[in-house]
């Protein structure tokens, strides 16, 4: 525990880091709903609970990266849509399914590069480039559907979703392992260590030899790549090719980032934060419908949550 406290050298006054706050904050929420929540605390609903929060919490981690570097990907919900039709429309066919899971996060990860060009080469403000892509891929989902559901997925694929692996999920056993890829790259690897670099100051680690390029790319086709993966886990559990897949998934991603440490201003963030700023945000919508709250309520609550995250960030910025 002394290890994880620090000490502020002129105020001697010990300093409580980000971290375990985000921890305390979900260790709170998590109690208090087991006690006050009747039916939170089953197996049922856990299992469902973590279910939920398999699939954006992919792509959160993704966004995390994004976030890490003072960017901002808003396409990522609309790559999920459009990963989940391609993905169906293979499916239906072909019945190959690693075919189609094969071009289903080809066609994702598409939107992530032209994001990149679009940012670095085209040196559009990285709002502006994933809003655009954001509009143009949900217009190219609905043009390829025509606003129509695609069903007739094949049973060995739908069913992937409702499978369990020691009692776990296998969406949270998929979201578990990207995490862990996540946290490998970000803590183990000279991508990992260049992205925080670049948030932090990016000209100066331009000036110190870090490749830009690459790495600008590298994020935001990663956040596509994995954005691609939850399309095609969503698809699974709902067993149809949704044109409206991933509404709002850019929403939550931010949040859950934001709520787990990661900072606007760059250079900071955490994959285990993320999952705990997901994990956080799907506990208070889970207990709020159980005690059969309005989900406009809950998501004011989750509003006000990132609104409070970003306002801590901003005081510990100009307490720095």
């Amino acid at each position: 525990m002394r290890k994880l406290l620090q000490r502020d050298s002129t105020t001697n006054k010990i300093i409580i880091p980000a971290q375990l706050t985000i921890v305390f904050i979900f260790l709170v929420i998590f109690t208090l709903s087991s006690v006050f929540v009747g039916g939170f605390l089953t197996y049922n609903n856990i299992f469902n609970l973590v279910r939920q929060t398999s699939i954006n919490g992919v792509v959160a981690i993704g966004m995390t990266f994004v976030i890490i570097t003072a960017g901002i990907d808003l396409s990522v919900g609309a790559v999920v849509g459009l990963s989940s039709v391609i993905t169906s429309l293979m499916l239906v066919r072909t019945n190959n399914i690693p075919l189609s899971i094969a071009v289903g996060i080809l066609a994702g990860t598409m939107v992530g590069l032209i994001n990149a060009l679009a940012i670095f080469e085209g040196n559009v403000p990285a709002f502006i480039a994933t809003l655009g892509t954001q509009i143009s891929t949900r217009g190219l989902v609905m043009l390829i559907t025509r606003a129509r559901l695609i069903a007739g997925l094949p049973e060995r694929f739908t069913h992937f979703a409702q499978k369990t692996i020691l009692g776990i999920p296998s969406l949270a056993i998929v979201w578990f392992l990207v995490a862990a890829l996540g946290g490998f790259i970000t803590r183990f690897t000279l991508f990992g260590r260049n992205i925080y670099a670049i948030g932090s100051n990016r000209e100066a680690s331009r000036l110190s030899g870090v490749n830009l390029r690459k790495n600008i790319y590298g994020v935001y086709i990663f956040a596509a790549f994995l954005s691609a993966i939850a399309g095609i886990l969503l698809t699974s559990r709902m067993a149809n090719g949704i044109p409206t897949a991933g509404a709002g998934f850019e929403q939550d991603a931010i949040t859950a980032a934001v709520i787990g440490g990661a900072s606007f201003y760059g250079g900071e963030g955490t994959i285990w934060g993320t999952m705990l700023g997901a994990m956080i945000m799907q506990t208070l919508r889970n207990s709020g419908t159980l005690l059969g709250i309005e989900s406009f309520v809950l998501d004011i609550l989750v509003g006000a949550l990132l609104i409070i995250a970003v306002m801590l960030d901003q005081l510990k910025k100009k307490q720095e």
